[in-house]
């Protein structure tokens, strides 16, 4: 099933969160509006926004309280991706030209601080203080998660349970987030809450696993970007920690790197090769399949709804997701 389908019951409100996102993001100056329109054109799944729209739906759903917290969860997305840029001197994203390739490293640190601020405004509409403090302790663990990435880049020695604690602040924070978040604009029970929350951060650790998988198995056209990517950034990822551990692949993908850090494409692909014939693709998605069960279970906890049936084709859409 196409996310299409599954957003189908909220392509009217989608479409209102697109308008808003596009308000949000029109500054008044003329560089920061563009970068920021050209980030916004380049789309995405809307993955954040719409479990945002779905969790509030399990309370009272009001559609212009709510677009504040499903279009601040997008922008602060959008702003990491900015800075991931920046860090990673990617040069493209989606298919297109990233900002910091379009026009430079300073617009877009720039541009990403700006979505930020536009985000986090957004949220203060909210009345509740703890949507704020929920809010704010997110992009600490984010900004955690970034570092820890920075600080492990071709770092051969970290071990799975790094991999997991990065990957939570990176992603999976968020996309909880993205449901705790829904849950309280709409006034959903406290309960409640934490089983939306739960379901979210599954969700989230799958979503990145995959990701990461995809890496090693997606095309260019699937991706928009070469395989191996993340190899080349030095982002040691659940499949190679897996395969450093069968045999001498350890030696081996260390090899490729052991003269500097810049290694061929060619070599990348050597490295691929490894990684595939270890098992590592497949232990992978063993760990990402059992975080989507976790998932279900958390929604098998809450009351019967056409939104509980939503999110759960939505985090099956994500674990067999090929792009």
């Amino acid at each position: 099933m196409k996310l299409k389908t599954i957003y189908a019951s909220l392509k009217k409100d989608l479409s209102f969160i697109e308008f808003e996102l596009e308000q949000t993001v029109n500054a008044h100056h003329p560089v920061l509006r563009e970068a920021s329109n050209h980030l916004l054109k380049a789309g995405g799944k809307r993955i954040r926004p719409v479990f945002v729209l779905l969790s509030g739906k399990f309370g009272d759903y009001n559609l212009p309280l709510m677009k504040n917290v499903a279009v601040a969860l997008e922008l602060i997305h959008m702003a990491s991706l900015v800075h991931d840029d920046v860090i990673d001197d990617a040069e493209m994203r989606r298919g297109a030209k990233t900002i910091k390739a379009k026009w430079d490293n300073r617009v877009a640190m720039y541009t990403g601080d700006y979505i930020f601020a536009r985000a986090i405004e957004l949220v203060t509409e909210l009345q509740d203080p703890a949507a704020n403090r929920i809010l704010s302790k997110a992009i600490l663990e984010m900004s955690i998660g970034e570092i820890e990435q920075i600080r492990d880049q071709f770092n051969w020695e970290q071990n799975v349970r790094d991999y997991f604690r990065r990957i939570k602040r990176k992603t999976a924070l968020l996309i909880a987030t993205s449901c705790e978040l829904g849950a309280v604009a709409a006034g959903v029970s406290k309960e409640e809450q934490v089983h939306l929350r739960q379901f979210g951060y599954y969700v989230g650790m799958a979503y990145q696993i995959t990701d990461d998988i995809l890496d090693y198995t997606g095309t260019v056209k699937q991706l928009g970007k070469p395989a191996g990517g993340d190899l080349l950034q030095g982002n040691i990822t659940l499949p190679v920690l897996y395969a450093m551990n069968q045999g001498n692949s350890k030696q081996e993908i260390m090899a490729v790197f052991s003269e500097d850090l810049n290694a061929s494409q060619e070599e990348v692909d050597q490295v691929l090769s490894i990684v595939k014939s270890s098992g590592g693709i497949e232990y992978a998605q063993g760990i990402s399949d059992r975080y989507l069960q976790k998932a279900f279970e958390e929604l098998d906890q809450l009351p019967y709804h056409s939104a509980r049936t939503s999110l759960k084709q939505i985090a099956e859409y994500i674990g067999k997701r090929k792009y």
